[in-house]
């Protein structure tokens, strides 16, 4: 069991099955050292977390519509590095777009719930750039999507 995966079962976390392309896109690229994972929204067995934030959604559960993004990302990930997830040696960037309504300004607040699984699993190496946006509308409703770009071994 490599390092990540310990760390993944102590902190218990069962990482989704990669969610499939919904378009002409990839998963992933990779391009030598770095891989570039298309985003992924807050989809989960239930259906995922859809809907404007700060409308229909409140800032508490759209942090853990991100969480959700970021643990699809490290899905990505696993699958990006043959099942060794040892091999990320840092989460470089993380892009995010929160569906969110005329008077909700708490962005990045949102996005914490992505950025913080990232340092609990990969601690320094999980530590990252990113931005965070706010958006009049994400594919199929869903109330967030993160994108990510990860340096591999």
């Amino acid at each position: 069991m490599s390092k990540i995966d310990a760390r993944l079962a102590e902190l218990g976390i069962e990482l989704p099955r990669p969610n499939a392309p919904v378009a002409n896109y990839v998963p992933f690229v990779r391009q030598g050292e770095f891989v570039h994972i298309s985003g992924q929204v807050s989809l989960d067995a239930g259906g995922g977390i859809r809907g404007v934030v700060g409308e229909d959604v409140d800032l508490e559960t759209a942090r853990k519509a991100a969480r959700l993004c970021g643990l699809s990302l490290i899905a990505q990930m696993k699958a990006a590095c043959e099942d060794d997830l040892d091999r990320v040696r840092r989460v470089v960037k993380l892009g995010g777009f929160v569906q969110a309504g005329p008077g909700f300004f708490e962005i990045p607040q949102v996005l914490n719930g992505a950025s913080d699984l990232m340092v609990e699993v990969f601690g320094e190496t999980g530590r990252h750039a990113r931005s965070a946006v706010g958006v009049y509308r994400l594919p199929l409703n869903f109330a967030v999507e993160v994108d990510a770009v990860v340096a591999l071994s």
